[in-house]
C-alpha cells in the first residue's frame, strides 16, 4: 500500500522588479510493516522581498523513518563535479540580509501535518494490530488444517468400529422390542386372568353373603323350633300337672265315695260280672292320660329332635360350604398376589 501526497503554496510580494523562486518542500515518511510504504509531502514558503533584482531561492526536503527529520539547503552553491575541484563563486548578493517575515500560517499548517501524522500512525499502528492478528488466526487455522489432515486416517479406521458398534446396538434393540412384544402378550394375559379371578372372587363373595343370609335365615328357623319345643314342654308340663289335678281329683271323689258307701248301712247284692270297678276304670283313665301324655311327649321330642338334626346338618353343611368358600377366597387371593409379583417383575424387565 502506497500513498503519495503533496501539498505547496508560494506567495510573493515585493515593491520593485522582484523575482522570487520557491521550491515546495516535501517530506517523505517510512514506517515499517509487512509490504507497506507512505509516502507525503508538505511544502508552503512565503517571501517578503523589498529592494530590486533580488533572487530567493529555497529548497527543502525531509524523510520520515520510525523517526522523522527536515532538511533545509540553500540553491545557488555548486555540485562538485567528477573532474575535480571547481572554482567557488560567491553571489554576494545570497550574502545580503534578507528582511524576511514567517507567513503566521506556517505554524497552523505544522500543526495540522502533525495532528494528520499522529493520526495516520494511529491508524497504521491499529491496522498492524489487525494485521498480526489476522496472521495469528491464519496460522491457527493452518495448525487444524494440518491436524484434521493428519487425523483422516484415524477417523477411517475409527468408521468401521462405530457402524460395528450401532449394528451391535440395532441387533439389540430388536431383540429388546421383541421381547417388548412378547411381555405385552404375557401381560394381556396375565391381566386376562386377573381379570378372571377377580370375577370368580367376586362370584365367590356373592355366595358368601348368600350362604349367610341362608346361614341367618336357617338360625332364625332354629330359634323358632328351639322356642316351639320350649312352648311344648310348657304344653308337657302343663298336661303333667293336669292329669295330677285329674288324677288327685278321680282319687278324691274315689275317697269320697268309699266313705259314703261305709257310712250306708245298705248291702247290694249285685252279680259279680255286673259289680262296678273304680280301680280299673281309674287305672284305664290314668292310663289314656298317661299314653296321650306319653305319645305328645315322643312327638313333640320327635320332631323337635328330627328338625334339631336337620337343622345341624344344613348348618354343618353350609359351615362346610362356607369353609371351602374361604379356603378357595383364599387360594385365589394368593394367586392374584403371585401374578402381580410377576407383572411387576416383568414390568421392571
Amino acid at each position: 500500500m502506497n500513498r503519495s501526497v503533496s501539498f505547496s503554496s508560494r506567495s510573493a510580494a515585493g515593491p520593485a522588479v522582484t523575482q522570487v523562486r520557491v521550491s515546495s518542500v516535501s517530506s517523505t515518511r517510512g514506517l515499517g510493516g509487512p509490504g507497506l510504504g507512505r509516502a507525503g509531502g508538505f511544502g508552503s514558503s512565503s517571501l517578503y522581498s523589498l529592494g530590486s533584482a533580488r533572487r530567493v531561492s529555497t529548497a527543502g526536503s525531509g524523510s520520515y523513518s520510525v523517526r522523522s527529520g527536515f532538511g533545509l539547503g540553500s540553491a545557488g552553491l555548486g555540485a562538485l563535479s567528477p573532474g575535480g575541484i571547481q572554482e567557488v563563486t560567491v553571489n554576494q548578493s545570497l550574502l545580503t540580509p534578507l528582511n524576511l517575515e514567517i507567513d503566521p500560517n506556517i505554524q497552523r499548517v505544522r500543526k495540522e501535518e502533525k495532528e494528520q501524522i499522529k493520526t495516520l500512525n494511529n491508524k497504521f499502528a491499529s491496522f498492524i494490530d489487525k494485521v498480526r492478528f489476522l496472521e495469528q488466526q491464519n496460522k491457527m487455522l493452518e495448525t487444524k488444517w494440518t491436524l484434521l489432515q493428519d487425523q483422516k486416517t484415524t477417523r477411517s479406521n475409527i468408521g468401521p468400529m462405530f457402524e460395528t458398534y450401532i449394528s451391535n446396538l440395532r441387533r439389540q434393540l430388536d431383540g429388546l422390542l421383541g421381547d417388548k412384544g412378547r411381555l405385552e402378550g404375557e401381560l394381556k394375559n396375565m391381566q386376562d386372568l386377573v381379570e378372571d379371578f377377580k370375577n370368580k372372587y367376586e362370584d365367590e363373595i356373592n355366595k358368601r353373603a348368600a350362604a349367610e343370609n341362608e346361614f341367618v335365615v336357617l338360625k332364625k328357623d332354629v330359634d323358632a323350633a328351639y322356642m316351639n319345643k320350649v312352648e311344648l314342654e310348657a304344653k308337657v308340663d302343663a298336661l303333667t300337672d293336669e292329669i295330677n289335678f285329674l288324677r288327685a281329683f278321680q282319687e278324691a271323689e274315689i275317697n269320697e265315695l268309699q266313705a259314703q258307701i261305709s257310712d250306708t248301712s245298705v248291702v247290694l247284692s249285685m252279680d259279680n260280672s255286673r259289680s262296678l270297678d273304680l280301680d280299673s276304670i281309674i287305672a284305664e283313665v290314668k292310663a289314656q292320660y298317661e299314653d296321650i301324655a306319653n305319645r305328645s311327649r315322643a312327638e313333640a321330642e320327635a320332631w323337635y329332635q328330627s328338625k334339631y338334626e336337620q337343622l345341624q346338618v344344613t348348618a354343618g353343611k353350609h359351615g362346610d360350604d362356607l369353609r371351602n368358600t374361604k379356603n378357595e377366597i383364599t387360594e385365589i387371593n394368593r394367586v392374584i398376589q403371585r401374578l402381580q409379583g410377576e407383572i411387576e417383575s416383568a414390568k421392571a424387565q
